[in-house]
């Protein structure tokens, strides 16, 4: 090698870059091995990074989509560019059909978005899933559910996702009278308001990927770390300053980087087909969706790049680089907490303010500015025990920096998911506490203001519906008032002991009302007109209503208390409980068919009902999985850092093994450089995410239960992951410390 010229002028940045090119790709197979490390593991982090940055446009295309079918402007008279639809809602098994009734008032009636054409009487217009629905399984019970043929499919432009199901129905009979709306346009609906709940743990969710995959784009770039030294203070050797060795290191880091970028964008490509396969069928996105905004391409291009610059730039800080060789600072740097404690603080001020999704991330991001300090201040406090023990925990006290960073990723992924586990736990106990029992009525369906006259007829007619009963309510003076007899009063609160003469007092929780005092007088009407009155008991009991219950009442009452007749004559019949045959599973779609032609827009309720609570269920399998999943790919960096290590250290290793020390002991001495930081790493991730936990559970008023099989299991999967890593590395310990390769060293 010759030597460098120093006097190249205000350009020589870019010659140097230009020889951190040459010096990237010219390494030989070390080079290029170092130069695929780096550029796979920024890829994977770029791909994951462009997957979350087209979050936001899938969402923004689908409630456009959304808002463009939402019906328009209304009209009161009927005309030539009007149209009458009905908003329908049914469920097939554990599958949601929505969908629309529509009948044309004249030859310019707006077409909905996705349809060529106003489906005529007995015409019905399917999306993709549901067509697939009708043609599998049990297809011939739900098409039962519409007298009409198929005519056609949904276009992309009318659904919000390709597995969406929803249809159009054409209809001879919908009036204005009977719940349908008359409208001259569709779009212009305004965006659904957000769930607060949903959006605190898609902000947790976010947090939990970012953090790690960050972590791992920044550890990837310092792969091979020793190589480039060494070739740098070869470069130092021939002439180089010790700037200039700066400038080469960061265009080095800077190739790997740019090739991550290209890899991660061919990954995101090749990924964005599949991703809707793991989504819920409401939120699956179109693969053309999937489309990153500039904005946020533009800043994983830019910050990928520079980030990767400013972390090689900074761990040269505590190098020195001569033309001899690399001396690295022996001074251990004591990390000052004052500063790491204002995130975590400032999140719990904001969770105690309400602002749960600030509050949540900056929580999170303080469990990674807590780490290196905590793992600093424990290590620097062990010692004695074995020889393995301390030649671990002596590397862990010279440089914990390594090990740290793979381990930030574990602290957050696992306080995370603790808080969104605990979360999904309450609301699955909430919605398990809401459901009424189903051992005597199976379902109920809810007049919703409609005349129900007739109703019984039709539900009694039903195949698999064995008994039908009736429920009602009136009005002791401002108070609303349940009525029914026993078993009906039992599906709307847990009672007490019941027989005909009785009364309860009954709550909601969440909701305020007033009582009567004992012994007053008050007059009790029925479909507005007077019944008699009613002089309130003493020693009522007081119940508490099922949340799930048709609306808050404050008295439940028996035909026998208020004096009226059994089948409440004169009251507002509003409920039908249903007894079906429980030796008949599709009775409950039976009965779902008869409502959809008697009252498409009737709501029915199951009782028992499972399927919210699936629902939560299932999102609690997803967070695991993806926290399992998660973890795997913080332990593949892991292991990627331990490689390294052991690469780096091999003269070490060999100078170790010729003075005695055992492969037991230098693996002995790998196991306790990757737990001990994890372990601390784990523990803080535990009671953060416990922390939060109860913080987000209190913020939403559920009671404050830690999920502690949740916490087990994430805790065990990263205690395994540890112990995999270490597994995984033995290989490479036993080839390093063979005779021949110590003869090498």
């Amino acid at each position: 090698m010759t030597a460098i010229d120093l006097t190249r002028g205000r350009f020589a940045w870019l010659s140097d870059l230009a020889l951190a090119v040459r010096l990237s790709v010219a390494g030989g197979r070390s080079g290029w091995l170092r130069l695929t490390m780096i550029a796979a593991g920024v890829g994977l982090g770029v791909a994951m990074l462009l997957l979350v940055a087209a979050v936001p446009t899938a969402g923004a295309a689908r409630e456009q989509r959304r808002n463009d079918r939402a019906t328009g402007a209304a009209a009161e008279q009927a005309g030539p560019g009007t149209l009458l639809v009905l908003t329908v809602e049914t469920r097939f098994r554990d599958v949601t059909v929505r969908g629309r009734m529509v009948r044309a008032e004249g030859t310019r009636a707006p077409v909905p978005p996705g349809l060529s054409r106003v489906p005529a009487a007995g015409e019905l217009v399917v999306s993709p899933a549901l067509a697939a629905l009708l043609d599998g399984p049990g297809g011939d019970l739900l098409a039962e559910r519409w007298p009409a043929r198929v005519t056609g499919t949904i276009a992309p432009t009318g659904l919000s996702g390709p597995d969406e199901v929803y249809f159009y129905l054409g209809s001879g009979t919908l009036r204005p009278d009977g719940g349908a709306t008359r409208v001259t346009s569709f779009g212009g609906g305004a965006p659904s308001a957000a769930d607060p709940t949903m959006v605190t743990l898609a902000i947790i969710g976010l947090v939990i990927v970012l953090l790690p995959v960050l972590i791992f784009v920044m550890t990837a770039v310092r792969f091979g770390s020793e190589t480039r030294e060494r070739q740098l203070a070869a470069i130092r050797l021939v002439g180089a300053d010790s700037r200039m060795t700066h400038r080469i290191a960061a265009g080095d880091s800077l190739v790997g980087a740019v090739l991550g970028l290209a890899v991660g964008a061919l990954g995101f490509l090749a990924a964005r087909p599949f991703v809707g396969g793991l989504l819920p069928a409401d939120f699956t996105p179109y693969p053309k969706d999937l489309e990153p905004g500039l904005t946020l391409v533009a800043s994983i291009v830019i910050l990928v790049p520079v980030g990767a610059v400013l972390v090689t730039v900074s761990a040269l800080r505590r190098v020195i680089i001569e033309p001899l060789g690399v001396v690295r600072r022996g001074i251990v740097r004591r990390r000052r907490l004052w500063w790491r404690l204002l995130p975590p603080a400032a999140g719990v001020a904001l969770l105690a303010g309400g602002q749960l999704a600030a509050g949540v991330l900056l929580l999170l991001v303080g469990v990674v500015s807590l780490l290196p300090w905590l793992v600093q201040a424990v290590v620097r406090r062990l010692g004695g025990g074995s020889v393995a023990w301390q030649l671990g925990v002596r590397r862990l006290q010279l440089d914990s920096d390594t090990a740290v960073r793979a381990v930030s990723g574990i602290a957050v992924s696992v306080a995370g998911v603790i808080a969104i586990q605990g979360l999904l736990g309450a609301s699955v106990a909430a919605t398990s506490e809401a459901e009424p029992p189903k051992d005597r009525f199976q379902a109920a369906v809810f007049t919703n203001g409609a005349d129900g006259t007739g109703w019984p007829t039709e539900l009694s007619a039903t195949a698999g519906v064995r008994e039908v009963r009736l429920s009602g309510y009136g009005q002791l003076g401002d108070y609303l008032v349940r009525l029914g007899d026993c078993d009906v009063l039992r599906q709307f609160a847990p009672l007490p002991s019941c027989a005909d003469g009785d009364s309860f007092v009954a709550t909601m929780p969440g909701w305020e009302s007033g009582s009567l005092p004992a012994g007053e007088t008050v007059p009790f009407t029925g479909d507005d007109r007077p019944l008699g009155s009613w002089t309130v008991p003493a020693g009522r009991p007081t119940v508490r209503l099922y949340t799930s219950a048709a609306g808050p009442m404050e008295y439940l009452a028996t035909p026998g208390a208020l004096g009226i007749r059994p089948d409440l004559r004169g009251t507002t019949t509003d409920a039908f409980l249903i007894t079906l045959d429980p030796g008949d599973p599709d009775a409950i779609e039976r009965l779902r068919t008869t409502m959809t032609r008697v009252a498409p827009d009737a709501p029915l309720q199951v009782y028992g009902d499972e399927h919210l609570t699936r629902q939560f269920q299932g999102a609690q399998q997803v967070a695991q999985s993806c926290a399992v999943l998660l973890l795997l790919f913080i332990g593949a960096s892991m292991l990627v850092n331990v490689v390294e290590q052991l690469r780096e250290r091999r003269r070490l290793l060999a100078v170790l093994t010729a003075f005695g020390a055992t492969r037991r002991v230098l693996s002995a001495s790998v196991f306790y450089q990757v737990a001990i930081p994890a372990a601390i790493g784990i523990a803080l991730a535990v009671v953060t995410g416990g922390g939060l936990s109860a913080t987000l559970l209190s913020a939403t008023g559920a009671p404050v239960e830690l999920d502690w099989p949740a916490i087990t299991g994430i805790t065990v999967a990263g205690i395994t992951m540890v112990l995999a890593v270490t597994a995984a590395s033995l290989p490479l310990l036993a080839r390093l410390t063979k005779a021949q390769e110590l003869r090498s060293e």
